[in-house]
């Protein structure tokens, strides 16, 4: 075999690979509209580093709605209107970056956070920045807003190993997530910044400010016709 022939048929499959790959990756976003991921990479890392993997998926409607509440009016308050991405946000984050090299602000929505979670790993690479652009995009188009708000209160990571908002609920007040009261799901946005460094239990002074500043914001918020759709208001 010359070697053309070999480049063109290690070319050939490569490309029949990166086929293989898209469809298989289509397939999964697609099932995992009605289905929950099995794991993530995230998940796998805290195990694996000693941080521990405490989940327990549930369905939208095992969720308190001031959960939903919560962490819109905390991480992402313009979710059910925008398409994926603040753009707003992403501007001054850049800007703020630029101004401060030594510091990093961050701009991502929740669709960003759930791409990042569920289909990738941790990192601010050009590469991951780039799959999370897709990935959003391809979430917000066949998964819609209630899955993807969904999605993000099962699989973020809400305490140290601690992951989403049922396993959340059960281990800093000791009840169903369906159950939270507005303080108590306010409290553990709150520390969805860096769940590691930041505690439900024991707060700090940041997190107490914090957590009432998110009230305030979901009492401002709640009467939305598009946050009580997205979050299935019901009283």
């Amino acid at each position: 075999m010359t070697k053309k022939e070999f480049f063109s048929k290690t070319w050939r499959w490569i490309k029949k690979i990166f086929l293989i790959l898209f469809i298989a990756q289509f397939v999964y976003i697609i099932l995992l509209k009605w289905i929950n991921p099995p794991v993530t990479i995230t998940q796998l890392v805290s195990w694996i580093t000693g941080h521990g993997l405490k989940r327990d998926y549930v369905g939208r409607n095992s969720i308190s709605y001031n959960a939903k509440l919560a962490v819109i009016s905390a991480e992402d308050q313009l979710f059910p209107d925008h398409n994926g991405f603040d753009w707003k946000n992403i501007k001054k984050a850049m800007e703020y970056n630029k101004r401060k090299p030594g510091r990093t602000h961050g701009a991502s929505t929740i669709s960003q956070q759930v791409a990042k979670n569920v289909f990738l790993w941790q990192g601010k690479s050009f590469i991951r920045k780039g799959f999370e652009a897709y990935f959003t995009f391809m979430i917000e188009l066949i998964w819609g807003k209630r899955r993807i708000l969904e999605v993000y209160l099962n699989v973020i990571e809400m305490g140290e190993g601690i992951f989403g908002i049922e396993m959340a609920a059960k281990k800093f007040y000791n009840k169903r997530a369906k159950y939270l009261t507005r303080a108590e799901a306010a409290m553990i946005a709150a520390c969805l910044p860096n769940p590691k460094r930041f505690k439900v239990r024991s707060a700090s002074g940041y997190v107490v400010n914090r957590s009432g500043w998110i009230v305030q914001q979901m009492n401002n918020l709640e009467s939305d016709p598009d946050i009580q759709r997205v979050i299935d208001y019901k009283r």
